[in-house]
């Protein structure tokens, strides 16, 4: 009795017109249109980091994020990675709209970025609260292409700086890394002051 997924590896004894043959698990397995390929975790750390997922099996990534800062008062960014390293440069374009709400008041509000060193994410006064962590999803295209810039776009909900924090928040962001003929290796969460703590789930889009 098998109590957990088979290796892809593992064989299987499959008859072919009476004749008996072994055929690997891989081959007749079932799959989604999403494959899981990474799950990174911090906590009280400078930068959550994926790195090196990236596969021609994938134009099209989508990252699932829950994540809060050490600190209020502070943006949640994001960075591309190259070759493993965190690129500073800046080659970084986003804009973002925003509503913000406290059960009385409500504001829309936009924020831009034209190169700059970083992608942002959310609002500049996120809470530090454990309970009220900054979640959402992101599309990332085309990481691994040196024809076409890589792209983001996010969709997050958050709250404002406070314990407890008195207003919710929705963030809608697209951006580009702008830096054309390089290829993408990885993703770097992280908080324009202090650090970040939480969890970033990275899945693949099959092609096909």
């Amino acid at each position: 009795e098998l109590a957990t997924e088979p290796a892809d590896t593992d064989e299987f004894l499959v008859s072919d017109a009476g004749t008996l043959k072994r055929i690997d698990y891989s081959l007749i397995k079932g799959g989604g249109a999403m494959e899981l390929l990474h799950t990174a975790t911090g906590s009280n750390v400078s930068t959550i980091d994926i790195n090196g997922y990236f596969t021609s099996d994938y134009d099209h990534y989508k990252l699932i994020y829950s994540v809060y800062a050490a600190t209020g008062n502070t943006d949640t960014m994001v960075r591309i990675m190259e070759s493993g390293s965190v690129i500073t440069a800046s080659n970084y374009w986003f804009v973002g709209n925003a509503w913000y709400y406290d059960g009385t008041y409500s504001q829309e509000s936009q924020a831009v970025g034209f190169n700059t060193n970083y992608i942002g994410i959310s609002s500049t006064d996120n809470t530090a609260d454990v309970r009220y962590p900054t979640t959402g999803e992101m599309l990332l295209s085309n990481p691994l292409s040196t024809s076409q810039i890589t792209t983001i776009t996010t969709n997050s909900i958050g709250y404002n700086s406070g314990s407890p924090p008195s207003a919710i928040r929705t963030w809608n962001y697209a951006a580009a890394y702008n830096n054309p003929g390089t290829a993408t290796s990885g993703i770097s969460f992280g908080y324009i002051g202090g650090n970040i703590n939480g969890t970033i789930r990275l899945y693949g889009m099959k092609n096909s």
